[in-house]
């Protein structure tokens, strides 16, 4: 092979590492990131806020990051809460919004329901005695 057919690859190649390095780092930037806390008392947090709640736009790209705090119980397998979205007009559960958390920090890419409405976030873990109350408003905006 000739010295210009070897330039030719390696041009190619480098070319291609950069446009799937650009193609991921703009896939990353255009996902909103959301922080909660699932915390130890029983409750969804979000910082700044004092009721917690989520409002996205339809289809939006949604990087969640959470970190989880052991409450009083957990289940076998070592979660320690859950994060379930389910519409608020029949509680049924959204495809692809039925996470588990251990301890610690996570995230997940998730993508916001297409269907703009009301919903709600519960916790699908008896993480304690307040395990109930461990929920909070989802909004969908077209």
């Amino acid at each position: 092979m000739t010295s210009h057919g070897k330039t030719h690859r390696i041009f190619v190649g480098t070319v291609f590492a950069a446009v799937v390095l650009l193609a991921m780092r703009f896939a990353s930037a255009q996902a909103r990131m959301i922080e909660v806390t699932a915390d130890r008392d029983s409750r969804y947090k979000i910082a700044g806020m004092r009721t917690p709640e989520i409002t996205v736009k339809a289809g939006e790209q949604i990087l969640l990051r959470v970190t989880a705090r052991k409450a009083k119980s957990w289940n076998r397998d070592g979660s320690i809460h859950g994060f379930t979205l389910l519409r608020a007009s029949d509680r049924t559960k959204v495809e692809g919004w039925d996470l588990l958390f251990k301890p610690g920090k996570q995230e997940f890419q998730l993508t916001a329901p297409t269907e703009p409405g009301e919903y709600v976030v519960v916790c699908t873990v008896i993480c304690s005695e307040e395990h109930e109350g461990m929920h909070m408003k989802f909004t969908v905006l077209p």
